[in-house]
């Protein structure tokens, strides 16, 4: 028998475990490899892609809005506006009862023709009281003269006297002798006598002199006195400027100012919202009436964490989905600034992080996106909707900051124009003032 060539021993069950592992090591090897190429793909994509972009959807639409509230109490006797309607800048919306303005109008319209008249009075007393010191001095200069014919007077009566005085002194010793007659002698006597009468009579006279005299010197002073007075307050002046006219022309000017905040207007156009106001309802100043929302000029308060906000700069360009229109409508705007602090730390009871056990909490800081007007035009928007946001971070040129708004060192001031409302009142006050002048 021709003998066989031997053969290796082989196990029935090596050869499927050898081909199992073998199986598993590749599986392993390509998922391997499929991970790294997935994260070699996510990180290519996030260098490329996701890290120039940072989104949220902590985002709300936000909007001028302006409350339409009373400076001045009074009763609603119209309201011509509701909630949703669309109004114009200067439209009507609510009006108060004006008949107290009204009334205090009157008021104040009497009292500045009374205050002009009242100034009329001093301009005039002025030309009086200068009259009035031309003719004290004028009889001040009377009453001198007389005085001087007084006391000429009263001299030439003193001489008389001393004449007739000495006639019947010589004539007494020779009335005994018989030398004078005794009718003689009393002659004399009576001479001395009505000598002595007419000098009473003179002294009285420069008496009376002098008292007018002073008379008439007080008199001056005190015109003198009353004029410096009246120049005071009248010098460099006319009547309309006078203080106590433009006092009361003011008064006129606040009273028809009154007039015309019994009408409240709106201030822009928009939408009104919150009306709470009725008719015949009294309402005390500054009490909310209603308000009105500027839709066309909204823009977006996008709350980003504040580990996103490293790359954020102002000036980026930014997509914007609402939650109203889905993603069939895009808005784009661009990054108009940066808010000042977080939501935490202007908030009403802010935190108090340095007291008690404490636990980190992501801050988030609003950040104010402007939007494209054309497309809010179309697609309008309400305040409070929320929106998905996305900044390109790419370009991060732009400032953190926005600049400051330095006013140049000859600044020209900036033109008023002119105020309806004030042109009528200046020419109520100034036709109140040309009638009582007498100039009309």
């Amino acid at each position: 028998m021709k003998p066989t060539p031997d053969k290796p021993m082989t196990d029935a069950s090596n050869p499927p475990a050898a081909n199992g592992t073998l199986r598993r090591r590749k599986a392993m090897l390509a998922v391997t490899l499929l991970v790294s190429l997935a994260a070699l793909a996510y990180g290519i994509y996030y260098v490329l892609v996701l890290s120039h972009y940072e989104s949220t959807d902590n985002a709300y639409v936000q909007a001028t809005v302006v409350q339409i509230t009373p400076q001045l109490p009074g009763t609603v006797s119209a309201v011509l506006a509701d909630d949703t309607d669309r109004v114009k800048a200067g439209q009507l919306l609510v009006r108060l009862d004006p008949a107290d303005a009204l009334v205090a109008l009157d008021q104040a319209k009497a009292q500045l023709a009374q205050a002009v008249r009242e100034a009329r009075t001093l301009y005039a007393g002025n030309s009086t009281l200068a009259a009035q010191i031309t003719t004290r001095e004028a009889e001040a200069l009377r009453a001198k003269a007389d005085l001087e014919r007084a006391r000429a007077e009263l001299d030439r009566a003193q001489a008389d006297l001393r004449r007739a005085q000495d006639d019947a002194a010589r004539r007494e010793p020779l009335l005994a002798s018989g030398a004078v007659a005794r009718e003689e002698y009393d002659h004399a006597r009576s001479q001395a006598q009505s000598f002595s009468g007419q000098v009473a009579a003179a002294q009285s006279a420069v008496q009376a002199a002098q008292s007018a005299i002073a008379a008439a010197q007080s008199g001056v002073v005190a015109a003198r006195a009353q004029l410096v007075t009246n120049q005071v307050l009248t010098d460099g002046t006319p009547v309309e400027r006078h203080p106590t006219v433009q006092r009361a022309a003011a008064r006129v000017h606040e009273a028809q100012l009154a007039v015309q905040r019994a009408h409240l207007i709106s201030p822009i156009d928009g939408q009104v919202a919150r009306r709470a106001v009725q008719i015949g309802q009294r309402v005390a100043a500054g009490a909310p009436l209603m308000s009105v929302v500027a839709l066309e000029q909204v823009w977006v308060d996008a709350n980003f964490k504040e580990s996103q906000l490293a790359n954020l700069r102002i000036g980026q360009p930014v997509t914007l989905h609402a939650d109203l229109y889905g993603k069939q409508v895009e808005y784009h705007g661009k990054v108009d600034g940066l808010g000042a602090g977080t939501g935490a730390a202007f908030a009403l009871l802010p935190a108090q992080n340095a007291s008690g056990n404490w636990i980190k909490v992501v801050q988030r800081l609003p950040v104010r996106i402007a939007l494209e007007r054309a497309e809010v035009v179309t697609h309008p928007l309400r305040v409070g909707l929320s929106m998905r946001v996305t900044v390109d971070v790419t370009n991060r040129q732009g400032a953190l900051l926005p600049a400051a708004q330095h006013a140049p060192a000859a600044a020209v001031a900036p033109v008023v124009p002119p105020d309806p409302a004030r042109i009528a009142s200046d020419e109520l006050v100034r036709r109140i003032i040309a009638e009582n002048l007498g100039t009309r």
